[in-house]
């Protein structure tokens, strides 16, 4: 299994989505800890690194493009 790249301010799909309906999230902190946040109402929620990458499907814009 390949292993999932991503970076600080790429827009991420997870693998179930918010109750707001939106399933596109922008990492807007990275360490052990990534906070990402809710690109359709703004809320933000920080999940351990392992966790976050179990649950990241794909990556949908990156901040280098």
């Amino acid at each position: 299994m390949e292993a999932k790249t991503f970076a600080l301010n790429d827009v991420v799909e997870m693998k179930k989505p918010h109750p707001c309906g939106t399933n596109e999230w922008k990492i807007i902190r990275m360490g052990m800890d990534i906070r990402i946040k809710c690109e359709g109402c703004g809320h933000s929620v920080m999940i351990p690194r392992k966790d976050f990458s179990k649950k990241m499907k794909k990556v949908l814009s990156s901040s280098e493009s």
